[in-house]
């Protein structure tokens, strides 16, 4: 039998437990320390620093690979195109701010370590539906003169991303609770837009939404 003809052998089993182990470790090691060392995941995940190297080059692998597939997770956990088709543009950009709070209310640390080098390129390809919805969304609002039109589309909807961000920086130092971050990102988000923040609370859906489950706002009532 030749080399091309012999079968591909599968993981051992103990090797894919302790991948699995050092990604569990990582989830929670960086959210308590967002700085922890590569020997203290190994450490929680009962291995030694050499044998994470038998799974990840670099402690930036791992977290790429854990804040990758986290931002996939939310991804398919964000309103789709039909959800969002039948409200007007400012409560668009408000239930994409609300769900994705939802989303990283709970794991702030690792959000925070996901939108910043050197993995922010990774998590914007897994976002970039995610950020043509942001941008359909300023295009109709510039359209119809409701939100600010000094700038084009695309620079308006990386403003919002800015402001979110913003958010959850601050609500992960000041230890914001849950609802208050929630009201926060929708005012931030659609003041940065141009939407004076009373009006910008009458956008603010009254509850988190789902995948397949279409928010009705004050606005989309109206």
């Amino acid at each position: 039998m030749t080399t091309a003809d012999q079968p591909v052998r599968a993981p051992r089993r103990d090797a894919t437990e302790n991948r699995a182990a050092l990604i569990e470790a990582a989830k929670t090691v960086l959210q308590q320390d967002p700085d922890a060392s590569l020997e203290t995941i190994a450490s929680a995940a009962g291995l030694s620093r050499r044998a994470v190297y038998g799974h990840f080059p670099s402690r930036d692998d791992l977290v790429r690979e854990l804040v990758t597939a986290g931002a996939a997770r939310i991804a398919a956990a964000m309103p789709t195109t039909s959800d969002l088709g039948v409200l007007p543009p400012a409560s668009r950009l408000a239930v994409i701010a609300v769900a994705l709070w939802s989303e990283v209310s709970h794991v702030r640390s690792m959000a925070r370590i996901a939108v910043r080098s050197p993995f922010a390129e990774s998590v914007a390809e897994v976002f970039a539906p995610l950020r043509a919805q942001v941008r359909e969304a300023c295009a109709l609002g510039i359209a119809e003169g409701s939100m600010r039109d000094d700038v084009d589309p695309a620079t308006l909807g990386r403003l919002v991303e800015g402001a979110c961000i913003t958010v959850l920086d601050e609500a992960t130092r000041s230890g914001t609770t849950d609802e208050a971050g929630r009201r926060m990102v929708v005012l931030s988000a659609l003041g940065t837009a141009g939407i004076d923040w009373r009006t910008a609370l009458l956008s603010e859906p009254v509850a988190p939404v789902s995948p397949t489950t279409t928010t009705t706002t004050p606005e989309a009532r109206a």
